[in-house]
């Protein structure tokens, strides 16, 4: 195995923009990660995550439009 060729595995904080902070390791040399969502904000995490209705637009599609009739 060459040596020398794989980057420095460092510890890194990662800082949520809710606030929220957590340690981990990464290649980044800086040692700190600003992310946009994490797992205590996202919505599909939290329960609060909006449901699109997409059976009432193909019902409302098809009564505008008919439903064609198969080949």
């Amino acid at each position: 195995m060459k040596s020398d060729i794989h980057p420095e595995y460092v510890v890194t904080e990662v800082t949520c923009t809710c606030g929220s902070t957590f340690v981990t390791r990464s290649t980044v040399t800086t040692g700190k990660i600003h992310a946009d969502v994490c797992s205590a904000c996202h919505p599909f995490y939290t329960g609060k995550q909006k449901i699109l209705d997409t059976g009432g637009r193909v019902a409302r599609f098809e009564a505008r439009y008919g439903k064609k009739a198969g080949k």
